[in-house]
């Protein structure tokens, strides 16, 4: 198999499931060239086009006003915090099913408590477009969401037509043969310039509040521009968080929010902490959960445990006819496992993996064993995740599946004008809710340093 670049590794992902070398190219030019589409478990998909949003299926009266929320080249917190400030209404008030990458075009629901629809007519934000679609009693969330459709475009490959049709179909049958996917968290979920948001979450963790910010104010990465890393080295080694807030660039604007409040209490780092968005807090912590499965996922694939079947000692999770997994899961055990197989050929059920949390424990048997070594490794247990209550989150854990398999998946080559040796792939997919399409991205490009994947745009 291809070595994976060290960024990668460093968040979990140590493998990858298809052996073809991979196509290279660059993803993300210009948000265009990603887009990403909402579909709900109702069947009702965001479209970027806001002429193909439907309205007939909402009513005219309502709790919720639902609108379609269409953005270019933003982060979805921070457009719903700058939108419940353009409307002067809390961002709790504003409900959405997941969040979407920011240098993307990106099409999703949201819902909007207690507000008229004329009272969204005067917000005028570059990079966002906001259409209210009608009202509903039911807010969106999470749980109304199937999945994403996703049209990528990966641009600069370097290789003729018929290489790269040959690689593709040669993926394409690996991975099919491998059964899917490995369903590991996508680089977005810790960052690629800087991956540090599992590291603030394991510091949180383990009680040393003061690591956890200095790590999310001052890690200084390789990749960041030239002036970030300046102010970040220059806090690390003054410690004057005053003087740091008047040189943190305003992009860096959660930085800013912790540096505002240290500036005033330089010891109170959980208050610091708590200056920024309760969902970013717990974001810091599911980071961390997600490194851990990245991890155990890694190394059951590594060891030649497959996962299109399971093993006394895994846990598995029921499918509905949707492909979404539903509770209660399976302990796998000798008295059932010949079942369970069976059911998972069917496409009935899923091998699943933990995330690890206080109500959470890890696998047993072969996989329990792998994971067990990795937290004894990491120094963590499920009995650290009480510390999340200082910053009013909680995180349960739960299970994940580890494979994902990849609906309506098309490829087609684009030839560049005028450059023979320089092609473009569009491709086109489907994914479940909580999949990562980089991580289908990686196994066709597969980047080989950390300097690759960077300049690809993962």
């Amino acid at each position: 198999m291809s070595e994976v670049p060290g960024i990668e590794r460093s968040i979990g992902i140590e493998v990858y499931a298809s052996r073809t070398e991979g196509i290279g190219g660059v993803i993300k030019r210009s948000p265009e060239d990603f887009i990403v589409e909402e579909i709900l478990a109702d069947g009702l998909k965001a479209s970027v086009k806001l002429e193909n949003n439907l309205t007939h299926v909402f009513a005219d009266h309502g709790r919720y006003l639902i609108c379609i929320l269409i953005k270019r080249g933003w982060d979805t917190l921070l457009a719903v915090e700058e939108i419940s400030k353009a409307i002067g209404i809390d961002s709790g008030r504003v409900g959405f099913a997941g969040i979407k990458d920011a240098n993307a075009l990106t099409a999703q629901y949201i819902s909007v408590g207690g507000v008229p629809a004329s009272k969204l007519a005067d917000i005028n934000i570059e990079g966002i477009v906001i259409k209210p679609l009608g009202y509903a009693d039911e807010e969106v969330t999470p749980k109304r969401l199937l999945g994403n459709m996703f049209t990528i475009v990966v641009r600069s490959v370097r290789l003729v037509d018929e290489v790269i049709e040959d690689r593709i179909r040669r993926i394409c049958s690996e991975l099919d043969d491998f059964g899917g996917v490995p369903n590991f968290f996508g680089h977005q979920r810790f960052g690629t310039i800087r991956p540090i948001t599992h590291l603030v979450g394991k510091s949180i963790l383990k009680g040393d509040f003061e690591s956890a910010v200095m790590t999310f104010l001052s890690y200084v990465s390789p990749f960041e521009s030239a002036k970030a890393s300046e102010v970040r080295r220059d806090l690390r080694e003054s410690l004057d968080f005053k003087a740091a807030l008047k040189k943190f660039p305003k992009t860096l604007f959660y930085e800013r929010l912790i540096l505002s409040h240290l500036s005033n209490a330089p010891r109170d780092y959980i208050g610091a902490l708590h200056k920024l968005p309760q969902s970013f807090r717990k974001l810091f912590i599911q980071s961390y959960q997600s490194y851990l499965f990245n991890r155990f996922l890694s190394e059951r694939i590594k060891r030649g445990i497959p996962l299109k079947e399971v093993q006394v000692g895994d846990y598995a999770v029921r499918l509905n006819s949707m492909g979404l997994p539903e509770k209660p899961f399976i302990e796998v055990k000798e008295s059932n496992v010949a079942h369970v197989n069976k059911e998972i050929r069917m496409g009935r059920m899923a091998l699943a993996l933990p995330l690890i949390g206080l109500r959470q424990p890890p696998s047993k048997g072969l996989q329990g064993e792998i994971e067990s070594e990795i937290l004894e490794e990491e120094g963590i247990s499920g009995e650290d995740f009480k510390r999340t209550k200082v910053l009013n989150v909680s995180v349960l854990g739960g299970l994940r599946v580890a494979m994902e398999r990849v609906m309506n998946f098309e490829a087609k080559v684009i030839r560049e004008i005028g450059r023979p040796l320089e092609n473009s792939v569009e491709f086109k997919f489907i994914l479940h809710k909580g999949a990562y399409a980089t991580i289908l991205l990686r196994e066709f490009m597969k980047p080989r340093t950390d300097e690759e994947l960077v300049k690809s745009g993962f």
